[in-house]
């Protein structure tokens, strides 16, 4: 199932994504069970929102060996963690806005995971059984902030700076290490990597984060990006596919 969160008739919903209508569910899927209720909206009415509601995005630094080639760092021992703040957070389709005075900002094709119950301390054998689904997360950047700062919370953290969608793939075909990501901008590809590049697996980066905090329904791991990283203009269009995943793409404008 592809999950959704939208906007329509004055509610937030929740539902499957089926081609270009919206078969509408009751429930949080985030608090317990959802049920269909037979009812379909057109895209056409309804606003994608974000599908989940984060209590926290963890991200995951220097997580594809080739990434880390192009940015002159080392294959880390133990993953790099940073968080990005909820108040990043924009859907699929909504704008990406530039701050004028941060300078060069960068796209950051992810897949990203959403977990489905709490989750602390829970060995690597057993991580994906916390997972609800997977979806598409730009980690937008303002590369010069990120290079200044110890740690990268202000150049991360912009609002607008964490596109995540369309949709939460509930049924992934195969293994989410096993997946080729493709970042275009203005339909040029920038980015064409595979998620077999990273340097720590979904569920070694599952294991190492929830032993250091625990992990709540909704939560998101982006689980880095690969090489090809490259500046947005106001006016460009960003868009990233991830296999068996969906497509994320938002235009850039100036703030």
């Amino acid at each position: 199932m592809k999950l959704v969160q939208f906007y329509a008739f004055g509610r937030h919903m929740f539902g499957s994504l089926e081609g270009e209508e919206i078969h509408v569910h009751d429930g949080n899927p985030f608090e317990g069970p959802i049920e269909p209720t037979g009812k379909r909206l057109s895209l056409d009415v309804a606003h994608l929102l974000p599908p989940c509601r984060p209590s926290k995005i963890i991200c995951v630094g220097s997580n594809y060996r080739a990434h880390c080639v192009e940015m002159g760092r080392p294959v880390p021992d133990v993953p790099k963690l940073f968080l990005k703040p909820p108040s990043a957070l924009i859907a699929s389709g909504d704008a990406i806005r530039a701050p004028a005075d941060v300078g060069r900002i960068d796209f950051e094709g992810e897949l990203a995971v959403v977990i489905g119950r709490r989750m602390k301390r829970v060995a690597a054998a057993d991580a994906l059984e916390y997972v609800l689904g997977y979806t598409v997360l730009n980690d937008v950047t303002a590369r010069a902030i990120q290079t200044a700062d110890v740690q990268f919370t202000r150049a991360k953290g912009f609002d607008t700076f964490c596109p995540l969608g369309p949709a939460i793939e509930t049924a992934l075909a195969g293994s989410p290490d096993a997946l080729r990501l493709v970042t275009r901008v203005n339909g040029v590809v920038k980015q064409d990597g595979h998620t077999s590049d990273m340097v720590f697996s979904v569920p070694t980066l599952l294991a190492f984060i929830s032993a250091h905090m625990t992990l709540e329904p909704g939560d998101v791991i982006a689980t880095g990006t690969p090489q090809g990283v490259g500046a947005l203009l106001p006016g460009d269009t960003v868009s990233i596919d991830i296999e068996g995943v969906g497509t994320l793409e938002n235009p850039v404008v100036a703030a």
